[in-house]
């Protein structure tokens, strides 16, 4: 459990910096002047994108193996970006959350968000790795 909110945790304040790093990618908060109500919808926006790249992502992801073959992996950029649409599209319905202005937007989002939360995974790779049982 601790591993799955510490993933969490990355992969919202990775969405967070991605925010600030893309111009094309932003997150509205249900709260505009709330701080409290802003994590909360980056953490939220985090579970949907989790859940999002863990069902959707991977069924993707065996279907199109021939083409991840075939592509030498360069598919992956489009997939990622078509699930950040995809999780603005979910989150967008709820009336807050992720909005990306298209899909080239898209693909920039994708790469910088995936290189963020691999670089504080790698950082934070100590926490995250130690074994919740004692």
């Amino acid at each position: 459990m601790t591993r799955f909110l510490i993933r969490l945790v990355i992969n919202a304040v990775a969405l967070w910096l991605t925010t600030l790093i893309v111009a094309g990618v932003t997150v509205v908060p249900y709260e505009p002047d709330d701080t409290l109500a802003t994590v909360l919808t980056y953490l939220l926006v985090a579970l949907v994108f989790g859940l999002v790249n863990g069902f959707v992502g991977n069924a993707i992801r065996i279907v199109a193996f021939p083409l991840y073959l075939l592509t030498l992996g360069l598919i992956a950029l489009v997939v990622n970006a078509l699930l950040l649409l995809l999780v603005a599209w979910i989150t967008s319905l709820l009336g807050f959350g992720l909005e990306v202005d298209g899909f080239w937007w898209g693909v920039l989002g994708a790469v910088v968000l995936g290189l963020l939360s691999w670089l504080i995974g790698i950082v934070l790779r100590p926490i995250v790795g130690r074994d919740d049982r004692r």
